[in-house]
């Protein structure tokens, strides 16, 4: 029997993923000093490339640490690092191609200017390919040689009229932005594939031969460019020419093909070159670890047999206080100088993600909030500090942060992400309009200053350096100083406070878990929570030893409510009116305010989790959120106005989902985190 030991999985993606790397730095090299006839055959290789390392993607993603057949040190780290590299081959290589078709460009279209000066040579390859081709249908062939038809017409130096089948936005100054539908006169038809065209207003400026056909008197044209669309992505609220041989068009249809829809909408100019698919959301959406009820509850010491972040205090009857090493206020103030979007996306929420990150791993829950614009300056978000009221906590811009991670490159990573939904395709997405990064703790291990800070926004994601948001307010500065100073001012920044507590709210937070990011809104509400958890898990079991479930509803669905920001604006308000109508003497009284607190959550958001007339809470969906505000609104004035909820849950014209026993039942061995040092 032989002593080598069998790959892991992970390690032969490793392997797989060095093989690729060797491939790809080869095919630069060869690429740059290739012949231009050279180029079409490294594009197909650079395309096929690509596909290997996006299948090493792929296979990356669907590892687990249990599948490997040893135990591997640091799995997570290691698997991090090796999507970071597959994320820069696949970039270096997306590049390599729109490099490789547009040298293409200039071939091809040098070629078809020698066919229509040599119509024999014109003819005798129509023959040859004709007599390849016997077998494709006639129909194949009557498309491809009106496309053929149409591209020598319009290419065609007599033709000067032409109509614009999509809308396109100026990318650059001395692009034109013209319309779907809007009549251009061609004044000069460059190689490159970039016009010279005049509109109606007598303006003019560049655009691309892809977003033209010849104009017909007879409205012909817009039959023709119906006949010749293929719906496969929009060209700024338009949609795109079939069969194009040119760079730019290869380049959005192949992207589109592999689910590249950043890098489309990039290339049409309907966002900044630096905008990203946003990476706390897909954090957000792979499971549970990132999101704020998973931390809120205990934490397990690395014996797992007690818990670390939950203590009983037998003198007060209470748990105690958990100082940590970072417990601040945060406070959201601004977003100036955001780059729109162009007209072919519509946006559906601007907000910000923060979360702990040491630069490599993100350490705590991802907390979203809400930012609002105004439409006279929609370059410029702010924020809501302080919510009272009614005001949805999902607009609340004071956020508390406690960390008790021994790093020393700690920080708060603020990444600005917009949902946006596609006007031609319906298809929704997140993206990232930047990020930036503070660091709480100085280089010697003191914590910074509290006070405003201005943070310059970076493009591309966290893991990237170097990437400018939008490269074209660079690329538009001139030399001079003032120039410069003029350039930093349209950059996009985000404006941040941070502020330190004093005694009393510090004790207050003490109360929470080491590591948890919220909105000070609604802090009282997690205290209460935390409170009856120590309870249960700490004064009430009958020992500790004990590992049954325990019948608590609010243990079993509290930590839902952190998902569904305006359920727990319904307990905030529900709490707060009955506050209102306490004595001075129950206020103090901490028991007293906690059973009263218990009776609240049973008469307020308890039924409206299970209700089947509560729609599925969907995030930046304005129909799905107006409706579940209306139903929570005309569920708490019945509850108010009965005295309970008791009417309500017995009433036969309300039904409820199957009850099921994880609402009721806390099984606290299948919640608790374990021990995670780099928390």
């Amino acid at each position: 029997m032989s002593g080598r030991r069998a790959r892991g999985p992970l390690q032969r993606v490793q392997r797989r993923s060095r093989e690729l790397q060797a491939q790809v730095a080869a095919l630069r090299a060869e690429s740059a000093a290739a012949a231009p006839e050279q180029r079409k055959a490294l594009s197909q290789r650079c395309l096929q490339l690509k596909k290997s390392v996006d299948e090493n993607t792929n296979a990356l993603h669907g590892l687990k640490k249990a599948d490997e057949p040893a135990p591997v040190g640091n799995y997570n780290e290691r698997k991090e690092e090796e999507e970071k590299l597959l994320l820069k081959l696949s970039q270096q290589l997306q590049k390599l191609v729109l490099v490789l078709d547009q040298d293409n460009v200039t071939t091809n279209y040098a070629v078809d200017e020698e066919r229509q000066k040599d119509p024999q040579t014109e003819d005798e390859n129509g023959e040859e390919d004709e007599s390849e081709d016997e077998e494709s249908s006639e129909e194949e062939d009557s498309e491809e040689a009106d496309d053929d038809d149409e591209d020598k017409l319009l290419d065609d130096p007599n033709v000067k009229e032409c109509i614009a089948v999509g809308n396109f936005n100026a990318q650059q100054e001395g692009d034109l932005t013209f319309t779907k539908g809007e009549v251009l006169l061609i004044h000069d038809k460059k190689a490159d594939g970039w016009w010279v065209a005049e509109n109606s207003k007598g303006e003019r400026g560049l655009v691309p031969r892809t977003y033209l056909v010849v104009h017909h008197d007879d409205g012909e044209s817009q039959e023709q460019s119906e006949e010749h669309i293929e719906v496969v992505d929009e060209t700024a609220d338009g949609t795109e020419i079939k069969k194009r041989t040119d760079s730019h068009w290869s380049a959005v249809r192949r992207a589109i093909t592999e689910n590249d829809t950043v890098e489309v909408l990039a290339t049409l100019g309907a966002v900044p070159a630096g905008f990203r698919p946003s990476t706390l959301f897909q954090l957000l959406e792979e499971g549970n670890q990132f999101r704020a009820g998973y931390f809120l509850q205990p934490e397990l010491t690395p014996s797992q047999l007690a818990f670390k972040d939950l203590v009983w205090n037998s003198e007060k009857n209470t748990i105690y206080p958990r100082p940590t090493r970072a417990s601040l206020i945060v406070t959201l103030c601004s977003c100036k100088m955001i780059p729109l979007p162009g007209v072919s996306i519509q946006v559906l929420s601007r907000h910000v993600r923060l979360c702990l990150f040491d630069g490599n791993r993100v350490l705590s829950n991802i907390h979203t909030v809400r930012a609002t614009w105004q439409p006279k300056n929609p370059q410029t978000w702010t924020f809501s500090p302080r919510v009272t009221g009614i005001l949805p906590s999902l607009l609340d811009g004071d956020c508390f942060v406690r960390s008790n991670s021994p790093s020393s490159d700690i920080g708060i990573l603020f990444e600005l992400g917009i949902t946006y939904i596609r006007n031609l395709t319906g298809e929704r997405g997140e993206l990232s309009c930047g990020w930036a990064f503070l660091k709480l703790f100085t280089s010697n291990g003191m914590p910074v200053p509290s006070k405003l800070y201005e943070l310059l926004l970076n493009g591309g994601t966290p893991y990237e350096r170097g990437v400018e948001v939008d490269p074209s307010i660079s690329r538009r500065a001139g030399s001079g100083v003032f120039h410069q100073l003029i350039t930093l001012k349209k950059q996009p920044v985000l404006v941040v406070k941070l502020r330190s507590l004093s005694a009393q709210p510090k004790d207050i937070l003490n109360l929470l878990p080491e590591t948890l990011i919220g909105s000070m809104c609604y802090i009282h509400l997690l205290i209460f929570y935390r409170q009856i958890l120590g309870d249960a898990l700490l004064k009430d079991r009958i020992s500790m030893q004990s590992t049954d479930l325990i019948c608590n509803p609010i243990l079993a669905t509290f930590p839902q409510l952190m998902d569904q920001p305006d359920l727990m604006d319904a307990l905030r308000s529900a709490w707060a009116d009955r506050e209102r109508t306490l004595k001075r003497s129950e206020k103090k009284d901490r028991e007293f305010l906690k059973s009263l607190f218990v009776l609240v959550y049973h008469d307020s958001v308890f039924p409206l989790l299970q209700s089947t007339f509560l729609p599925d809470y969907k995030w930046a969906e304005e129909e799905s959120e107006a409706s579940r505000w209306k139903a929570i609104a005309d569920f708490l004035k019945k509850s108010q106005e009965n005295d309970g909820a008791l009417q309500y849950l017995l009433s036969a014209e309300n039904t409820h989902k199957a009850f099921d026993i994880s609402e009721v039942a806390y099984d606290f061995l299948g919640e608790v985190r374990e021990n995670n040092s780099g928390v």
